[in-house]
């Protein structure tokens, strides 16, 4: 499960990426939200959410146990928290109102949290 926990940011940090770039590219190309950007967001946010979920289970279970966890914890649920923002806040809105633009922003904030939140991890060697 540790190995799941450690590996799994790897490829949330991919999706983010593609998030991102397609974002970027949908708003320079002035294309509409789509059903691409809303399939890209929701792998994005899945991959945060089981991350933070297998972190929760190897806190619980005491796997590893340091006391020094406390800001990775914190970064790391600030960044599954922003991944969930924008697409909570897109699916409000009518879809003549929902653009691409918000994705790059908070998946660039959350991508920064996942970093900050690697780098602050016990035992982290960078």
């Amino acid at each position: 499960m540790f190995f799941l926990h450690t590996r799994l940011p790897i490829l949330a940090v991919l999706a983010g990426l593609a998030v991102i770039g397609y974002a970027l590219w949908g708003t320079a190309r002035k294309r509409p939200h789509d059903k691409v950007m809303k399939r890209l967001a929701l792998t994005f946010r899945s991959l945060m959410d089981l991350t933070a979920f297998l972190g929760f289970v190897l806190l619980f279970t005491n796997y590893r146990a340091n006391p020094d966890i406390g800001v990775h914890i914190i970064l790391m649920l600030l960044a599954t928290a922003v991944s969930h923002v924008v697409p909570a806040v897109m699916r409000r809105r009518r879809q003549a109102e929902r653009t691409l633009l918000p994705y790059a922003v908070a998946t660039t904030i959350a991508l920064g949290l996942v970093v900050a939140g690697v780098l602050s991890a016990p035992g982290w060697r960078g």
